[in-house]
C-alpha cells in the first residue's frame, strides 16, 4: 500500500525567525500542547511508512506568512507538497497566491470558511463574497487544488462559485464536516451530497471528521462513509491524519481511518489511502 496523507501541520520553535501571528489572533490548542517541526513531521511519517504528505499552512499559529512551511518544502521536496493560505479577500490575493506557488513551491492553497468555533472569523460573506472572484478564477484556470474548511450548511455558497468553474479541484477539510443529524436514513447528508455533482470536489477523511460522526447520537460513522462514496465514489475521498492537531502519531491515526473502510475493495481503498491524493497534487507514489 502506498500512503499519502493530505493533511499535516508543522510549526517551528524559532520564533524568531518564523514569528506567531495566528488567524483570530488566538494560538491553537495543539500548537501549546504538542508542537511538531518539520524534521518531527517526516520522522513521523517515516515510522508510519507514509511516502507523500501535503503539509497545510498552521495558519492558527503563522496567519498568512507561508515562510517556515515554504522552507519546509525545500528540505523535503520528495515527501512533502505544500498547502498555503492567504488572504482572498486581499487587493493582492491573487499577487500573494503567485508568489507562493510559482516562486515558493506551493501546489495548492486553503481558505478556511467556519470551523465551529469563533476564534478564525468568516471571511467576508463566505466563499461566494464577489471580492473571492479574482481568487477562484486564478485557481481555476492554474489547476490549483484548494482546500476549504467549512461546514455542509456552507454548500449552497460553494455551489455558487462552482457553477461558473465547474473544474475547479476543491478538497473539502474533515469532509466537508457533514450532517448526520438524526441518524438513518441521514436526510441532511443531502446538504453536502449537492456538491457530487462537481467532478473536482474531493472530501478528506480525517480524525476530527470521523469524531464528528461517533459524537452524533444515532449516527454510524461507517454508514455515512459508505454514503458519501455512494455520492462521490472512492475516487474522490482520500485520508488525512491531521497530525499533529490530533492526538497521536501518524500511523495510529491513519489506522484509525483505515480500519473505518476496511469494506472498500482493495483498489478503492489503495486510491483512497494514496492514489487519489497522488492524482490530484500532480506526484507520484511508490517510487520511494
Amino acid at each position: 500500500m502506498h500512503y499519502f496523507d493530505t493533511h499535516t501541520h508543522a510549526i517551528s520553535s524559532d520564533t524568531g525567525t518564523y514569528p506567531s501571528k495566528p488567524l483570530g489572533g488566538t494560538h491553537s490548542q495543539w500548537s501549546r500542547q504538542r508542537p511538531a517541526d518539520a524534521d518531527q513531521l517526516v520522522r513521523s511519517l517515516d515510522a508510519a511508512g507514509v511516502e507523500r504528505a501535503a503539509l497545510v499552512q498552521a495558519s492558527t499559529f503563522y496567519g498568512f506568512d507561508n515562510s517556515y512551511a515554504a522552507d519546509a518544502l525545500r528540505r523535503f521536496p520528495d515527501r512533502l507538497v505544500g498547502v498555503c493560505s492567504v488572504d482572498f479577500l486581499a487587493d493582492t490575493a491573487v499577487e500573494n497566491l503567485r508568489y507562493w506557488i510559482e516562486e515558493r513551491g506551493f501546489r495548492g492553497v486553503r481558505i478556511r470558511v467556519s470551523d465551529g468555533t469563533t476564534k478564525v472569523p468568516t471571511p467576508g460573506s463566505g466563499v461566494s463574497d464577489e471580492r473571492m472572484r479574482a481568487v477562484w478564477d486564478y485557481v481555476s484556470e492554474q489547476r490549483i487544488p484548494v482546500c476549504i474548511q467549512m461546514h455542509s450548511k456552507d454548500a449552497p455558497k460553494l455551489a455558487e462559485v462552482l457553477e461558473t468553474r465547474p473544474g475547479m479541484t476543491v478538497l473539502l477539510d474533515h469532509a466537508g464536516r457533514p450532517d448526520a443529524s438524526g441518524g438513518a436514513p441521514y436526510p441532511h447528508l443531502a446538504e453536502i451530497g449537492r456538491l457530487a455533482r462537481f467532478e473536482g470536489v474531493h472530501l478528506k477523511v480525517t480524525p476530527p471528521a470521523l469524531r464528528r460522526l461517533d459524537d452524533e447520537p444515532g449516527a454510524d460513522a461507517t454508514e455515512v462513509l459508505r454514503r458519501l462514496v455512494g455520492m462521490f465514489g472512492a475516487e474522490r475521498l482520500m485520508w488525512g491524519s491531521n497530525f499533529p492537531a490530533s492526538e497521536g502519531s501518524p500511523a495510529e491515526l491513519r489506522d484509525g481511518i483505515e480500519a473505518r473502510l476496511s469494506w472498500l475493495k482493495g483498489a478503492d481503498r489503495a486510491a483512497v489511502l494514496g492514489g487519489n491524493a497522488a492524482r490530484v497534487y500532480e506526484v507520484a507514489v511508490g517510487a520511494r
